[in-house]
């Protein structure tokens, strides 16, 4: 036998058959993090469904860090991929578009229209406003959201320097989802009366406005806290989670209105330092000479 019939070619085939066996169990890791997400907005939606307005704030919660969690693994075990980013788009939608909406309206607003008594018959025409101005302001949340999105993913494929990986551009879906069920874990008695029902509606208003707004956001992942200071963040963390733990209500209230309220107040703040400073002008007027004043 020859020795051109000895030599065998490197079987390529069988060898990318081999890597992809082996790189396929990491691959589903998020995945499998994000259908938990979705499972979670349908565990949501079927808790309000059934008056259970507490779990569903927290199945919000615990999709919340699943959606946190998705993308690390799959940066960590390098499976990231075009179909897991589209994948984990949907779900935010549904975790944190879809479930808030229909938490805040049953919780703020039908128990309000009497929809769960005997009372709905009885709605006066102003009640009735209300009630329409609810499903208004609950589907523009979830309009909103949607758009807060698809604009981070336009975004998300633009070379972008180091100075805009630190802020959103706009409130991040899963922030504004997690102040209305912040509130609702805080009071979790629903919304009976008209006025505090019109508190609602515009809390979520503003908060759907925010995340098509153009205000900035901390982006904490780009931070490097930890890389700087581990052991300080560790400690903080630590007791960040058994704060949370044990005063769960006023703590996750506590987060998610001082974040959402971060981004207003930055630029209110960047706003008061370009005005004119009226107090050296003040200055400049009593360092004058009598003579030299304006009568």
């Amino acid at each position: 036998m020859s020795d051109r019939k000895r030599r065998r070619p490197p079987d390529i085939g069988r060898n990318q058959k081999v890597s992809y066996q082996l790189r396929s169990p990491l691959s589903i890791l998020p995945s499998l993090f994000t259908i938990g997400n979705i499972f979670c907005a349908y565990y949501s939606v079927m808790s309000t469904l059934n008056q259970k307005y507490d779990y569903a704030a927290l199945a919000i919660g615990i999709g919340y860090i699943l959606d946190g969690l998705d993308g690390r693994v799959a940066r960590l075990t390098g499976t990231s991929t075009e179909f897991g980013a589209q994948l984990d788009s949907l779900a935010d939608v549904l975790t944190f578009g879809i479930a808030p909406a229909i938490l805040a309206f049953d919780w703020g607003i039908e128990w309000m229209s009497g929809a769960h008594s005997p009372r709905l018959a009885d709605l006066n025409q102003f009640e009735q406003h209300v009630r329409s101005g609810g499903w208004l302001v609950t589907f523009a949340f979830v309009i909103c959201g949607a758009l807060r999105l698809a604009r981070f993913n336009v975004q998300a494929q633009k070379p972008s320097d180091a100075a805009s990986k630190r802020y959103f551009v706009g409130l991040p879906i899963p922030a504004g989802a997690g102040l209305l069920a912040s509130v609702v874990h805080f009071w979790q008695t629903p919304v009976a009366s008209v006025g505090t029902s019109l508190l609602w509606c515009l809390l979520i208003g503003v908060t759907a406005f925010l995340m098509i707004s153009t205000i900035r956001y901390q982006n904490f992942k780009e931070l490097g806290i930890f890389a700087r200071r581990p052991r300080m963040t560790l400690v903080a963390a630590a007791m960040l989670i058994v704060l949370i733990f044990q005063y769960s209500e006023v703590m996750l209230l506590l987060l998610a209105v001082t974040y959402v309220a971060s981004g207003p107040v930055s630029r209110l703040i960047q706003a008061v330092r370009r005005l004119p400073i009226h107090g050296a002008n003040h200055e400049e007027h009593r360092s004058l000479e009598p003579h030299q004043r304006e009568p």
